[in-house]
């Protein structure tokens, strides 16, 4: 059947760029775990935070992280240059977590052996 993994995180973006990632969440509607996806119903400021919290199989990984190598390189929107930046934590079944960081338009992974006690 698979291992599960639960993933969970932000991504905060610029006003203007909601488009932007909309579109990007679109192309890669799955009816599924892009249930996932969430902006708040009410935005505080200038910032936008676009959450995704679920459990899925361990083989849907590559389908979240397409969408969030994509967000992290949509382009800046003003002369500051601001970029997409966010965290995610995604844990195992076998007690095994990792970060995703998104910073400088590129997705990053790292060992997260400190926060394994999410996933028990």
């Amino acid at each position: 059947m698979g291992m599960y993994v639960s993933a969970r995180g932000w991504i905060e973006i610029d006003a203007e760029q909601r488009a932007s990632a909309e579109e990007v969440l679109r192309r890669h509607e799955d009816g599924h775990y892009s249930g996932g996806w969430a902006f708040p119903a009410h935005p505080v400021n200038w910032t936008r935070y676009l959450f995704y919290g679920g459990d899925l199989r361990e083989g849907q990984l590559p389908w979240l992280r397409a969408q969030l190598a994509e967000l992290a390189a949509l382009p800046a929107v003003d002369e500051d240059g601001d970029r997409p930046r966010g965290l995610f934590l995604i844990t195992d079944e076998r007690g095994g977590a990792v970060t995703w960081q998104i910073r400088d338009a590129t997705l990053r992974e790292s060992p997260a052996p400190s926060l394994s006690w999410l996933a028990e």
